[in-house]
């Protein structure tokens, strides 16, 4: 079940985030990039969203498993618990958020990181600009800005 995410679940959201970045992310990315992830996806930010009720969360046998964020015609912060991945919950959000943008807007744009870009590739989402932030330590933070028409 998917349903708008309540200041309650504040802490479900920020586990969720954080445990899906320090067990993936560092797979693709040197560690620099990892913490400025981690830190884009701060505390402050996870509550504006939630209180601007632009969170999302699934739920498995009343356990919140998967979140996303939809802001407009944007998505962000898609994360599944690493114990769920490939199970189709990742798909299932993608589905939800793709189908409320659908509603207002032609098309939708999202940030692909390294560990997700062929997952959108396989959706019909295009890469529109490619950006590489500086962290600390002089390592990148690389990813595509994406795009998909409705």
């Amino acid at each position: 079940m998917i349903r708008a995410a309540k200041e309650t679940d504040f802490d479900s959201v920020k586990n969720i985030t954080q445990k899906t970045i320090w067990s993936v992310y560092p797979k693709y990315y040197p560690s620099g990039a990892v913490h400025f992830f981690s830190d884009h996806h701060s505390d402050d930010r996870i509550k504006a969203d939630i209180d601007a009720e632009k969170v999302f969360v699934l739920e498995v046998d009343e356990i919140i498993i998967g979140t996303v964020t939809v802001s407009d015609n944007e998505i962000n912060r898609l994360f599944v618990l690493p114990d769920f991945q490939h199970k189709g919950y990742g798909r299932a959000l993608m589905n939800f958020a793709e189908e409320m943008i659908s509603k207002e807007h032609d098309h939708i744009i999202l940030d692909a990181s390294l560990p997700a870009k062929q997952i959108y590739l396989k959706r019909g989402y295009v890469a529109t600009k490619y950006n590489m932030i500086e962290t600390e330590n002089g390592d990148y933070l690389c990813f595509d800005v994406m795009e998909k028409h409705l």
